[in-house]
Parts: C-alpha cells; structure tokens; sequence
C-alpha cells in the first residue's frame, strides 16, 4: 500500500507512525576498507527517491527503518539490506501491507549484490586488482585537508570486457542524484563514455575509487557532421566541490573537438546546477578568444563571436551568445544606471523575439474568431502581460548570470 493511504479504524497518528522520507532512510556508502563500514562519516544519502519509490518520497510500513546500500569504492560491488523496529501488521491493521522496500530498489539494480556483510566485506580486499576502464585522457590534483589526491579521467565504450556490468551498477546513482533522470540503451553504439576515479594509496599500493562520469550521445547533423549531445554530468557526493564537473566537461570538451567530424556540443535539458556549469565552463573558455574581448563586449554580440566560438570551441550560437550576455554583464557597472540600462534593453531585445512572432498569430486570430472571443483571446496578448513576462525572464537570468560569475571570479 502507497504512504499516505488512510484506512478505516486507524488514527492518523497510527498511521502516521509507519511513514517515513526514503531521502532520509537509505544510507549509501563508497568503501575503500572495512573500517569505512562502521564510519558514519563515509555515508551519504539519495537527493531523489520519486523513481523508485513515487512521488511522495514517501515509504509505508516500517518504524525505525534503516536500508544499507552499500559499494566497494571502484568496481561498486553492491550490498542491500534493511532493517527496522516493527513492520505494519495486516491482521492489526486491516489488511495494510508494508511497501516492498528491498524488491523496489532490486529491480533498479544489476543481480547479484551481496545481501550479507560478511559476503560483501570479502569483496573489499579484491579492490586491489580494479583497475579503470578505458583510456586515460587527463590527470589532475586537487589539495584538500587530507593533502594531494590525484585523480584521472578515461573515456570507455562498451566493448571493453566487464564495462558493461560496471555501468549497469554506476547507472543506479542516477536515479538518486539526477532529477528526471533515466537509464540509457547501453546497445546504441553512439554512447560515449568519460569517468574520474581517485588514485589513492593502500596498503603499499594504488587503488581506485569510482568519482562520477559522463555521457554523450553522438547525433547526426545535416549533412556529413556530428552533433554529440551531453546527456548526464554526474559527480558523487563525497567528491563534490572540489571541482570535478568543470575537470569532466573540459576533459569531454577537448576530446569531442578533436574529431573534425564534430559541428558543435550540446547538453540536453541540462538541470539548474548543470547549466551552471556549461556556462562557467564555456566562459571560460570564451574569454580567451579574441572576439570576447572586455573592449568589445559593450559593442553588442558579433558575428565574429558566433563564429569564432563554433570553430574554437565547438559551441553553437545559441549558447554563443548565453556567455557573451554573461561575459558581458561581468564587464557592466550595474551602479551606473544607463550602464546597466543599455544591458538590460540588449539582453531583452532576445527575449523578446519570441514575442514578435506573435503578429502573425494574432493576425489569424482576427480571421477566425467574433469580436468577442478576439477580446478574450488578446488579453493574453497585450502588452502589460507581455512587458511582465520580459522583465520576470530578465530577472531569472540575471540571478543565473550573477551565480555564474561569481564562479568565475575565483576562477
């Protein structure tokens, strides 16, 4: 039975009281020794839990629930386990039954995990032998409170032996971390593949731990290109903020752009935070072409910049101009009202596009409709809701903008 279903005779406290958040219930760890498997500091929890257990997030027919969903911190061997003080009981309760909690996460996850600790401690030692899969692309460091870690970056494809089963098992975070996110059909050849792991020192020797990966997806473009579409960025937990995504997005960048057959990059329905990052890393990127200039900025958006942003850097217009709007708002005084006046009416002049578009339609609309339904029909139209819609769409980017460049200026 779905939480939140009320039945005859029960209070609603009673009821209540086998109610619990999956977000909060689910412990995940990445473990690197045995040690890692009592140590609350290693365990993380999901974001997301609506694919798995529905929209409310919601778990019904337990007190005191706690489900272990633990890996071996590279190859992500899996152990899955519940407990719980007591289970809702048909009989006392009216036929209620308890939501199938380890059968709703099993049939996301790849067969075989371990469902004992002992079996699933066995597999720790075996680490030793994980190595990534691939070819390595990039290294880098990063200093942090524990001193240097290193990590590296490798693209893969499916016909690397044991791939397959390794992403069938890193494809599960997606679900926790990604909203709207979804498993991919691992058979279309045009899936490619970029992942960081941590080089870490163990026991005299080097293992790896499993940081978050990357996909793309490789679309035709009329007439002989290539159109690679970033379908999923995706760092875990313990690894976030140091930095990784802008590592992973440049890596993937560098190597679609050598391929001569490549037109441009894009991302699908990139979520906020990953928007952020295409734009702090196209900016990047962007501020050392010469079209993107700081004297040129105020001269409004160029051809040149278009342009030398598609064969530089692979980015289509669209987003071309996205950074330029940014580059340049780092570049505007916003103390200086007729400063910021000439980037507000610039930045509205494209949104407003849209809108112009609608004179034919409403043209249509005086041939079809009475005079009355047209009066209707235009309130939709006027101008007040259209000034409204333009300045509520400038806010909403100039807050993105702003995060964005307060990014780059400790860049």
């Amino acid at each position: 039975m779905a939480a939140g279903t009320s039945a005859m005779g029960l209070s609603r406290n009673e009821l209540e009281s086998f109610v619990c958040r999956a977000n909060d219930v689910i412990d995940i760890k990445l473990v690197r020794k045995e040690s890692d498997l009592e140590d609350g500091k290693t365990t993380f929890r999901p974001e997301l839990t609506h694919q798995v257990f529905g929209e409310t997030e919601n778990i019904f027919g337990y007190k005191d629930l706690l489900v272990k969903l633990y890996y071996t911190a590279g190859r992500l061997t899996t152990y899955l386990s519940m407990s719980y003080s007591q289970k809702v009981d048909p009989v006392r309760h009216e036929g209620m039954q308890a939501d199938e909690v380890l059968k709703n996460i099993a049939e996301k996850i790849p067969p075989g995990f371990c469902t004992n600790i002992d079996d699933f401690a066995m597999y720790i030692p075996k680490e030793a032998t994980f190595q990534p899969y691939g070819t390595l692309l990039h290294s880098y460091k990063r200093e942090t409170e524990g001193g240097h870690r290193q990590f590296e970056i490798y693209k893969a494809d499916m016909s690397i032996p044991g791939f397959r089963e390794f992403h069938e098992r890193l494809q599960m975070f997606v679900l926790w971390f990604i909203d709207a996110g979804s498993f991919i059909d691992v058979d279309d050849e045009k899936w490619n593949y970029y992942l960081i792991f941590e080089k870490y020192a163990c026991d005299g020797s080097h293992r790896y731990a499993t940081v978050g990966y990357l996909t793309a997806y490789s679309y035709y473009a009329y007439p002989d290109k290539l159109r690679p579409r970033i379908s999923q960025v995706l760092v875990l937990p313990p690894f976030q903020r140091l930095g990784h995504g802008v590592e992973l997005l440049q890596t993937a960048y560098r190597d679609m752009r050598e391929n001569t057959d490549v037109l441009d990059i894009t991302v699908e329905d990139p979520s906020e935070e990953c928007l952020r990052l295409r734009d702090f890393v196209d900016c990047v990127n962007c501020k050392i072409l010469p079209a993107f200039s700081p004297q040129l900025l105020k001269g409004g958006f160029t051809a040149d910049m278009a342009q030398q942003a598609q064969e530089k850097l692979k980015i289509n217009k669209k987003q071309a101009r996205r950074v330029y709007e940014i580059l340049r708002l780092e570049q505007t005084d916003i103390s200086k009202a007729a400063e910021f006046r000439e980037f507000r009416l610039d930045v509205k002049r494209r949104l407003n596009a849209p809108f112009r578009k609608e004179s034919s339609y409403i043209e249509k609309l005086r041939k079809i409709l009475k005079p009355e339904e047209l009066v209707v029909a235009m309130e939709d139209f006027s101008v007040e809701n259209r000034q409204a819609k333009l300045e509520e769409m400038f806010q909403d980017n100039l807050t993105h903008y702003k995060r964005v460049m307060e990014r780059l200026a400790v860049a």
